[in-house]
């Protein structure tokens, strides 16, 4: 192996952390949500919307940051978009009306979404196939990295300093991330190894339709589960809210090693959708447990809640990865950004509406929905293609 290969991990790790850095402010917020509702005095729902207000930014701004990288590359991208979200963060912990942080906010995610497609294309450009399951499992770290600092910062931060500090708190993270994803960051020796480029459009190909719908309906348990399972430790168990972010924070850690495992895994066999949806099913069995524990308030929802937290983002990182493989290197830019589009779509939806199920109907309600994609998506997962198409 030459030596400029040397540098890939170096490469990737610089897009871990630009990834974790930004992951405080755009997904993080959720764990404070007590305190976002005393802050702006606001019910559930409304505190479920400001907390993921970073979402709707991200919409709007993923496949252009993706069409921007394919075209500049991941230093330019990072860089700026990173450091921008650090600035509007910043302004973010000094506005004092609801709706101008909610606006800061969905800003900062339309910045910081940069790290989410940058990160995908290091991993595309310095790893060749066998490698790719591992580097991007690590690479999908950088977002269960980034929940579990804030799991154990924001709510602490919070309660010391306020909403206004935990902005701030992000605004320096994200700061120092941009900063040396911009100083460090090269191009890689190659351009995508050997990876297979598909004639004309990668929509052609059936297989990514289904990579997307899949991802998107994974998105339900994954949202439901992070946004409302603090809260619903506090509420339905009487944990404080500190604690209950400890343990999501624990969570975290503990996807992320199933992440890495679960990437080797698709290196040893050539296969990414097999995985998944032996991750899925997975997810399926905590999720009905979860429903039982939570509609019982009994020992096994708090044993289930953390149990989904870890699985159901486990197979991310394989689904992103077949995405970017079927697209190509030439478009997996613009390809990983309509994937994780496809998912803040489902995910703004979700917020709301689970926020209102909720409060209507109770958490295990809620988890139950949850369930129900989770138990749709098992047939769209495509398994079979992917197995048609792998050469021996």
């Amino acid at each position: 192996m030459t030596a400029p290969h040397r540098r890939r991990w170096f490469m990737l790790a610089l897009g871990v952390n630009a990834h974790a850095g930004v992951t405080l402010g755009l997904s993080g917020l959720p764990l404070v949500i007590p305190d976002v509702q005393r802050h702006f005095a606001v019910s559930l729902p409304v505190a479920g919307v400001i907390a993921n207000a970073p979402g709707i930014g991200i919409l709007f701004a993923l496949v252009a940051w993706g069409a921007l990288a394919d075209r500049y590359g991941e230093r330019l991208v990072l860089g700026l978009g990173v450091g921008s979200a650090a600035l509007l963060f910043a302004a973010a912990a000094v506005a004092e009306r609801a709706w101008a942080v909610v606006a800061l906010l969905a800003l900062a995610g339309a910045a910081g979404c940069a790290a989410l497609v940058g990160g995908g294309r290091i991993v595309l450009r310095w790893f060749e196939p066998p490698e790719r399951g591992v580097a991007m499992g690590v690479r999908q770290i950088s977002y269960t990295l980034g929940i579990a600092v804030a799991g154990f910062t924001l709510p602490p931060v919070a309660r010391a300093y306020g909403i206004s500090g935990v902005m701030l708190v992000c605004s320096g993270v994200c700061l120092l991330a941009a900063v040396l994803a911009a100083a460090f960051l090269a191009e890689p020796p190659h351009a995508g190894g050997s990876a297979r480029t598909p004639a004309g459009s990668p929509y052609r190909q059936p297989a990514l339709w289904r990579v997307h719908a899949t991802s998107a309906l994974h998105v339900v348990p994954q949202i439901i589960v992070g946004t409302y399972g603090v809260v619903c430790l506090v509420e339905v168990y009487g944990w404080d809210g500190v604690a209950a972010g400890r343990l999501f924070a624990a969570a975290a850690v503990a996807g992320a090693v199933t992440r890495v495992a679960a990437g080797r895994w698709s290196d040893l066999t050539g296969l990414r959708m097999a995985p998944l949806r032996l991750l899925t099913l997975t997810t399926l069995a905590a999720l009905a447990l979860l429903v039982l524990g939570t509609y019982g308030r009994s020992w096994l929802g708090v044993v289930m809640l953390a149990l989904a937290a870890v699985v159901s983002v486990a197979g991310n990182g394989l689904a992103y990865l077949a995405a970017g493989e079927l697209a190509g290197p030439a478009a997996a830019g613009r390809v990983l950004g309509a994937h994780n589009t496809a998912q803040n779509v489902v995910a703004l939806a979700v917020v709301p509406l689970a926020g209102m199920l909720i409060t209507q109907a109770g958490y295990w309600v809620a988890f139950a929905v949850a369930l129900a994609c989770t138990l749709i998506s098992i047939p769209v997962i495509p398994v079979r293609h992917e197995r048609a198409t792998r050469s021996p």
